[in-house]
């Protein structure tokens, strides 16, 4: 079964002022795919696996690579992080199984040198999310420096049988992190 994507959204973001000037601007992106749920409608799924193995590595590179292209190269990327939300008609654990293994999660390591498990979360949502993933090092999940938070609107998704798989990216700490 190939990915069903309905669509692809990306948002970015350069903030140059945050109570006062940045010494250098600060940039995050999001890349979100809404996807029909493989496993919506067919009931309760005991093993999740198989549709896991065909979808999460594809699914991770594809947004990655879009991520890095927007951020302008892996050498820009500092932080990064991940978030699903499956609509009505799945269960959170589908949300969980995309994005939760290191299927998905290696791809976008390795398109940024980056070695750190990645954050995320995931929910079950109605159409006209609110997705907010968290973001980490990519080397160094422990730097709280990074730890900040990415929002992201998708007016239509995720439809009942739908999921959304998002990564995103950014080019350093959080603005002023002094922590």
């Amino acid at each position: 079964m190939a990915i069903s994507i309905r669509k692809i959204c990306a948002f970015q973001e350069e903030v140059n002022y945050d109570q006062r000037p940045l010494s250098k601007p600060f940039r995050h992106v999001i890349v979100a795919a809404v996807i029909k749920n493989p496993w919506a409608g067919h009931g309760y799924i005991e093993d999740l696996k198989p549709l896991i193995e065909e979808t999460a590595a594809p699914l991770g590179e594809l947004l990655a690579s879009r991520a890095v292209a927007i951020m302008g190269g892996a050498d820009k990327v500092e932080a990064f992080g991940k978030a699903a939300a499956v609509g009505t008609a799945g269960e959170y654990e589908h949300a969980n199984a995309l994005i939760h293994t290191t299927l998905f999660g290696d791809p976008c390591r390795k398109s940024i040198n980056g070695s750190a498990w990645m954050v995320g979360n995931q929910k079950i949502s109605p159409v006209g999310l609110t997705l907010e993933l968290p973001m980490a090092h990519k080397v160094d999940a422990k730097n709280q420096n990074y730890y900040h938070t990415i929002s992201l609107s998708i007016p239509d998704a995720p439809h009942p049988d739908e999921i959304v798989v998002a990564v995103g990216m950014a080019s350093g700490t959080r603005p002023h992190a002094r922590i």
